[in-house]
């Protein structure tokens, strides 16, 4: 593992002083479910943990729950708390003996990544001072109360005040014709206004009906003031009220990560494609393989990677918005629902896998994912993502492109339907609908016809998957 860090010999009074960049970060191990390296980091003879960063898009963690409470004597190598990712429950162990001191953070509740959320004592002699400084940790993250303070009224004046200035300007003397719009004469004569005496504002000094409102002192509300008031007050309808009763449930870790990514992909130009693939054969196939372990599920994602081995501009990604990668390793990402929540357990090199072998593979991850336990690279290193709800009877669906995919495959249903061969004569035959949404910056529609095409004859003739 790293080096054995060191203590600090000068004492640390400040509690968040400790997180010097100065200091090397502690090693931590996985335990049966995971957990993330540099977990601890020196402070004195008061050891801090804080919040890790288990994935490369974590802002933030959940305390799950504390394994080891208030007192406790630690042992190197134990569990001590279970933090929640985007994706997985992961345990914080320690690489040193001690006292967990104190929970700054308890179950339930979230910090960012690095803040502190417990403290690890030597000796009982240290507890009160961890206490002590978390506490003043709690404390220190409360905002301040703003001050009051009470304005001087401005003296009196004593000069004369100055005569108020007419907004209406001075009409020239003598006689002179003026133009008035047909509603301005309107409003004059309800207001008893001569309009001689207006001076119009508007094209050629024609008098307006704001002309004549302003003569008789009536105020005149600006149209940029008024639609602004409208677009104000259109905002605060659009999100009506909850009904009664409702019950208003915050985003756990994971359907925060889902947001965020389907938001996201709201930024990509993505555009869809269907395709009609005949499943005959596939369905003998997978009835001659399932006593192996072979699922429908797998014959998918492996038809997939074959398919992209001869299309790879469709396994490629664009991340940046200006040049797009040809991604060396056809990894299949398979959408799973869990409780909670959506994941993606990946087949890493789902081409070079045996089907037998990537069936028994695909059965580990989705135990692993149901119990919150796969490892970072096990989720998030995806190019190409197969959905499938035809297990559900859904016959058709669009998927949403997930963030640095090139495109994603929606598969529903395989449906007996009546079909007509090139010679006119009927039949009935097993029909799946294949739709993919693809990232129109890297694949076109030629690219993704085409793709769709091999991918067919692949389904179509499935001897060909067990090669």
């Amino acid at each position: 593992m790293a080096s054995t860090p060191f203590l600090s010999k000068t004492p640390i009074n400040n509690f968040s002083s400790s997180l010097s960049p100065s200091l090397p970060l502690l090693p931590s191990t996985l335990s049966h479910r995971k957990t993330n390296p540099n977990s601890f980091r020196v402070n004195a003879k008061i050891r801090e943990i804080f919040m890790p960063a288990l994935s490369s898009t974590m802002t933030e963690g959940k305390i799950v729950s504390w394994i080891k409470s208030e007192g406790d004597l630690l042992s190197k190598g134990e569990s001590v708390v279970v933090v929640e990712s985007d994706k997985a429950d992961m345990d914080v162990e320690t690489f040193y003996d001690g006292i967990l001191a104190a929970i700054v953070v308890p179950e339930g509740e979230t910090a960012p990544v690095g803040a502190p959320i417990g403290l690890l004592a030597e000796t009982e002699e240290e507890i009160a001072e961890a206490k002590a400084k978390a506490a003043s940790k709690a404390s220190g993250s409360t905002p301040p109360v703003a001050e009051t303070v009470t304005p001087t009224p401005p003296p009196p004046a004593t000069s004369t005040p100055a005569p108020a200035i007419s907004q209406t300007p001075a009409a020239p003397e003598g006689p002179r014709k003026t133009t008035v719009t047909p509603f301005a004469k309107k409003l004059a004569k309800q207001h008893k206004v001569d309009i001689s005496k207006v001076v119009g504002t508007g094209p050629y000094g024609r008098v307006t009906p704001a002309d004549v409102e302003a003569a008789a002192g009536i105020a005149v509300s600006k149209p940029s003031e008024s639609l602004a008031a409208t677009v104000k007050a259109a905002a605060s309808s659009s999100v009506p009220p909850p009904l009664p009763g409702s019950n208003i449930v915050p985003f756990t870790t994971m359907q925060a990560a889902v947001s965020k990514n389907m938001v996201e992909s709201l930024s990509v130009p993505t555009f869809r494609v269907g395709y009609p693939v005949i499943t005959d054969a596939l369905d003998a196939f997978h009835d001659k393989v399932k006593p192996k372990g072979v699922t429908m599920t797998a014959l998918l994602a492996k038809a997939a990677a074959m398919a992209l081995v001869q299309h790879p501009v469709v396994n490629a990604s664009c991340k940046d918005g200006k040049s797009f990668t040809y991604n060396s390793s056809i990894n299949i990402a398979v959408a799973v629902a869990i409780n909670g929540g959506l994941i993606t357990p990946v087949l890493q090199d789902a081409d070079k896998l045996d089907l037998y072998l990537l069936s028994k593979k695909w059965k580990e991850l989705v135990e692993k994912a149901r119990a919150k336990q796969l490892q970072p690279h096990e989720y998030n290193s995806g190019t190409f993502t197969v959905s499938n709800l035809g297990m559900f009877g859904v016959d058709r669906f669009d998927a949403i492109l997930p963030p640095g995919h090139g495109a994603i495959m929606a598969v529903g249903a395989s449906k007996p339907t009546v079909l007509a061969d090139k010679d006119g004569f009927f039949s009935v035959k097993n029909k799946m609908l294949v739709n993919v949404t693809a990232d129109h910056r890297i694949v076109y529609g030629a690219d993704l016809a085409a793709f769709l095409q091999t991918f067919a004859r692949i389904v179509e003739n499935p001897e060909s998957l067990t090669l």
